[in-house]
């Protein structure tokens, strides 16, 4: 009978294989701008608006990565889920960019977007990670690094000085503006009628 020894490093490449759970992925915006989440795409979103969160979430531009990176981030793309103003998240980009991780950031700024981070990773912690479909809740140092190296990052920075990662955004669409109501012209008061003051009695005009 053979033994099998799954090694750290073998466990983690597995781990990336996994997929995400299964959470609604799908953002529908109705006429009215009411605002569902589905699993499924639906068939007739009725002139709504369907947009499938974590489509293109780690698009990073991959003409100036070496070939290397290029192949890795297509295979194990890395996204950042963060806050603007946040201790961690602030360490979690430095230690992406110290790395040199070419990763794409999505912003969590408004009670929707923690909803969006919900379904995508399970949980609204920031920061989050995700390599390929493996999500890594708050920043831990050692255990970013083992995923990273088991996705085959380099340890030390190969992207060209010339590199800079894409700028942050938010992670759902901002809700569009209201619409102004149209303001009907009204008709314009009649003019007061003047009556004529008959004189008093007493011959004293008001």
């Amino acid at each position: 009978m053979k033994k099998i020894i799954l090694t750290l490093g073998t466990v983690v490449t597995l781990v990336l294989g996994a997929a995400l759970p299964a959470h609604a992925l799908y953002k529908v915006v109705g006429p009215d701008g009411r605002v569902t989440y589905t699993d499924t795409p639906p068939a007739n979103a009725g002139g709504g608006k369907v947009t499938r969160l974590g489509e293109n979430i780690s698009v990073v531009p991959q003409a100036t990565l070496p070939l290397e990176l290029r192949q890795l981030q297509q295979r194990f793309p890395v996204t950042l889920y963060a806050m603007k103003v946040c201790d961690p998240c602030d360490a979690a980009r430095q230690l992406l960019r110290q790395r040199g991780i070419p990763f794409s950031e999505k912003l969590i700024i408004s009670g929707e977007d923690g909803d969006a981070l919900q379904r995508l990773t399970g949980a609204r912690d920031a920061p989050t990670l995700t390599i390929g479909a493996q999500v890594l809740r708050g920043l831990a140092a050692d255990t970013w690094n083992a995923y990273l190296d088991s996705a085959g990052y380099p340890r030390e920075s190969r992207l060209p000085p010339s590199y800079t990662n894409p700028a942050a955004t938010p992670l759902t669409e901002p809700p569009p503006p209201p619409v102004a109501l149209e303001r009907r012209p009204t008709a314009p008061a009649p003019a007061p009628v003047e009556r004529p003051i008959e004189p008093s009695p007493s011959g004293i005009r008001f």
